[in-house]
């Protein structure tokens, strides 16, 4: 299986909405990828489509090497994990933060199933890996987001994903709890055995090096994609945003801000 998404001309239309529009992606396994957009850009839609719970009105879409149409689709997301802050409210506040994380293994709202003694030690490694082993016990409620957020993508990860998506992960986090984040899954995509990763987000400087390649989506299209090195330039995104930006990069990340002298008319 080289490739884990290969969409090819992939359309949907909702009513007399074209959600997404002819979008063709491809990701080979370990190709770790940023998706680039602004709200109402499709990202989500797309996810959707990913994960099989929004079917084309046009094209083809194959993930993990399974061709929808082909494929048990409830099957193939137990290959998926797909963080996101919503998840977070349907979660119960009062488990303890261990049992979120090997509620994963059973794709539950809860742990109706006996943990073995490997479901707690994976747990347990796990939760080390994304540095917060200190949360063991405690309740999932008084947990920071910043916190909550390492718990999900732990929990994501006792399912063995061969896909894993974090869909806005730094959504609502201060400063320091997006770096402290940031850094955790920085630390992730160095492990051995990863899934391939796909961190969706609305803010270029949270492309981390480790994110070799990005497709910028904009209303519904596959604006431009490829090495991130290439797509993440002041011409393009100036581009891609419709406004005057400038892009610069430190320690391997792109800031972008408006170019001087130039203003956006935001009432347009």
């Amino acid at each position: 299986m080289e490739w884990i998404i290969d969409i090819e001309g992939v359309t949907w239309i909702q009513g007399k909405r074209t959600l997404l529009d002819d979008v063709s992606w491809r990701v080979r396994r370990n190709e770790h990828w940023a998706l680039l957009g602004l709200n109402g850009s499709g990202k989500t839609t797309l996810l959707n489509m990913i994960n099989g719970y929004f079917w084309p009105t046009k094209g083809r879409v194959t993930v993990l090497g399974r061709r929808f149409g082909e494929v048990d689709l409830r099957e193939l997301r137990q290959s998926i994990g797909w963080v996101s802050s919503s998840l977070q409210e349907k979660l119960y506040g009062s488990d303890r933060t261990q049992l979120v994380v090997i509620s994963g293994k059973f794709a539950s709202i809860g742990l109706y199933e006996k943990p073995s003694p490997e479901d707690f030690v994976r747990a347990e490694r796990l939760m080390a890996k994304l540095g917060c082993s200190h949360l063991w016990d405690r309740e999932y409620r008084t947990c920071s987001q910043g916190e909550k957020q390492k718990l999900l993508i732990a929990r994501a990860l006792m399912a063995e994903p061969k896909l894993l998506i974090l869909d806005e992960p730094c959504n609502g986090l201060d400063l320091f709890s997006r770096e402290r984040l940031l850094s955790s899954i920085d630390d992730l995509t160095r492990q051995e055995n990863m899934p391939t990763l796909i961190y969706v987000t609305h803010h270029t400087e949270e492309i981390l090096p480790a994110f070799g390649h990005t497709l910028l989506l904009r209303r519904g299209e596959a604006f431009r994609q490829g090495a991130t090195r290439d797509v993440m330039n002041s011409e393009t995104l100036s581009d891609f945003f419709e406004a005057p930006v400038m892009a610069e990069r430190h320690n391997g990340r792109f800031y972008v801000r408006l170019a001087e002298g130039n203003a956006v008319d935001w009432n347009e």
